[in-house]
């Protein structure tokens, strides 16, 4: 079970690399069109690196990955809102959900080790 664990933490920590950090111009213009500012789009952003970390982190302390894990659950909770205000397609949202799932059978997953 604990590789599953792993295998879903490190899907989770290169995707939100791979986003904030390779493809930040796409961030840039889905922060535009949500209206919402830089500022926050730069919390978010360092948030969710912060959070990869640990669970890359908690590989090797496997109790660092409930919050983190519930934390990027709550993070990518919010990006569903988000692009259900603007009414992006289903193909715009399965990302943030298929990492908001991932986040919760972290977390549960640990929780009930």
């Amino acid at each position: 079970m604990f590789a599953l664990v792993i295998l879903s933490n490190l899907i989770i920590a290169v995707s939100i690399v791979v986003v904030w950090v390779f493809r930040f111009d796409n961030i840039v213009k889905e922060f535009q069109e949500y209206n919402l500012p830089p500022l926050v789009r730069n919390m978010v952003g360092a948030a969710k690196m912060v959070l990869s970390t640990l669970l890359v982190a908690g590989l090797w302390f496997p109790v660092l990955i409930p919050v983190p894990a519930l934390m990027m659950a709550f993070l990518m909770g919010c990006a569903q809102a988000a692009h259900a205000k603007v009414k992006n397609p289903l193909s715009k949202r399965i990302p943030s959900l298929v990492l908001l799932l991932l986040s919760l059978f972290s977390a549960a997953a640990v929780w009930f080790m």
